[in-house]
């Protein structure tokens, strides 16, 4: 198997970029067309657990539009052939002081475009701080 493949890599970080800036902006349809609309699709987060696209889709809808500014640190792509790849990543917001995120996604390359099919999201104390 080739593991980061230049042009694929390319590709995912693209996406990952879009996924970021489309949640920073809450922009909720942006963050639905980056997530795979089926219903194996799976997010972990903070506080919920979301199997199938329209539990996602209902969580984003709900979602508060504040406070989602945030700065990354550590992110880390790594594409498995030309059709799979995941992406981790820490993140930090003024508004969760000592705390840190945690972020990752399995992306899956579709006739559509790449796509999130699987998210976790945590936050803990930050190590770093301690």
């Amino acid at each position: 198997m080739d593991i980061n493949l230049p042009d694929v890599k390319v590709e995912v970080e693209a996406a990952f970029d879009r996924y970021e800036q489309a949640l920073v902006s809450n922009d909720v349809a942006g963050l639905d067309a980056l997530f795979w609309a089926d219903p194996t699709t799976i997010r972990y987060g903070n506080g919920e657990n979301l199997y199938g696209i329209e539990a996602i889709r209902a969580f984003r809808k709900a979602r508060s539009p504040h406070g989602l500014e945030r700065t990354l640190d550590k992110t880390v792509i790594t594409t498995y052939g030309r059709d799979m790849a995941v992406a981790s990543t820490l993140f930090r917001r003024e508004t969760m002081p000592g705390r840190v995120g945690r972020q990752m996604q399995t992306w899956m390359r579709t006739p559509e475009g790449w796509k999130v099919v699987a998210a976790h999201v945590s936050v803990i104390a930050d190590p770093d701080e301690g």
